[in-house]
């Protein structure tokens, strides 16, 4: 009889384990919220489309911002944690202060869905529809988001200052970056095709346009116009990342970049004689290539180190633990 009730409380400890590691590496699917949350993506998408009908740079913010989120330490909403009197999150850090927004957006989307659904649903979770959504509004493709991400309870400026790609980063900075996050030169190409979408501060392209050689002159002169060459003088201006169609989600980020019209010196690098020349030309002649490796390339970056199972928490407050 010992024998038969120690064999069963093996059984149970073995069990309980599975159980354990089973949540703690639960995978995302599409279907995660069909069930306990049946109202969330129309729920995201009208707060989405209201968000991007006041300002359409928006929607480029709130993609920015699901970037910049996955590529520290994961996709799990860290960014959107507010700093406190006891606690440093990564709004601050040199790629997001001053630049990373649509905090706001994504707090009105939170309260739209916990009214539908209360608890249930992460902010890392809302960051991703939101993401998928900005770029359909704004005429981009669709795809099926994966869910069931939780939220960090904690956050690192640190890592945000140095896994976050500079607008000053060369090639093979930028492809190791995105290598350490599991994703190809083909994922960094498509991806950076996001800057179809939404402006940059003169701050972030000075260098380029006064002192760079691979770039139009015609190019580079209009810039300079609402860009001034000294520090500290129209840093916050802006200039559109894609000439032709800033708030259209389509290829003509790439059709610059082969006509040396590149905004940014990071955007430059990849049509500069260089490994990557090939897949921007071939966006460039063919937009449905490039709306399907993007599409894929979101899939890939959205699976960076998700916090899934008993790890992480709902949070009630995007900007905050509970």
């Amino acid at each position: 009889m010992a024998a038969l009730n120690g064999s069963r409380l093996t059984m149970i400890g073995l069990v309980l384990f599975v159980l354990i590691i089973g949540s703690d590496n639960a995978k995302l699917s599409t279907d995660f919220y069909s069930c306990s949350c049946p109202k969330l993506f129309p729920t995201v998408k009208s707060t989405m489309q209201s968000a991007i009908s006041k300002e359409a740079r928006i929607g480029a913010s709130i993609l920015r911002l699901f970037f910049h989120d996955c590529f520290v330490n994961g996709c799990d909403g860290s960014i959107l944690l507010d700093d406190t009197a006891t606690f440093t999150g990564e709004q601050h850090a040199p790629p997001n202060n001053n630049s990373a927004r649509g905090f706001e957006v994504i707090d009105k989307i939170k309260t739209a869905v916990e009214n539908v659904c209360p608890g249930v649903v992460s902010c890392a979770d809302i960051l991703a529809i939101a993401a998928a959504d900005s770029v359909a509004i704004l005429g981009g493709p669709t795809w099926k988001v994966k869910l069931g991400r939780r939220d960090a309870t904690k956050a690192s400026q640190s890592a945000a200052t140095i896994s976050i790609p500079k607008p000053t980063s060369d090639l093979k900075v930028l492809a190791n970056m995105f290598k350490n996050n599991g994703l190809s030169l083909k994922d960094l190409v498509a991806l950076s095709g996001g800057h179809t979408i939404g402006q940059a501060r003169c701050t972030s392209f000075r260098i380029r346009i006064y002192n760079e050689t691979n770039i139009d002159t015609s190019f580079a002169s209009t810039r300079q116009s609402n860009c001034p060459s000294t520090s500290g003088s129209g840093d916050n201006n802006l200039a559109p990342l894609d000439l032709q169609t800033p708030i259209s989600f389509d290829n003509n980020y790439f059709k610059n970049l082969v006509q040396k019209k590149g905004l940014l010196h990071s955007d430059q690098q990849l049509f500069n004689g260089g490994c990557a020349d090939s897949i921007v030309s071939g966006y460039s002649t063919n937009p449905k290539s490039f709306s399907s490796d993007f599409v894929a390339a979101m899939i890939k970056m959205g699976d960076i180190k998700p916090l899934t199972g008993s790890n992480g928490e709902i949070r009630k407050n995007c900007g905050k633990i509970n």
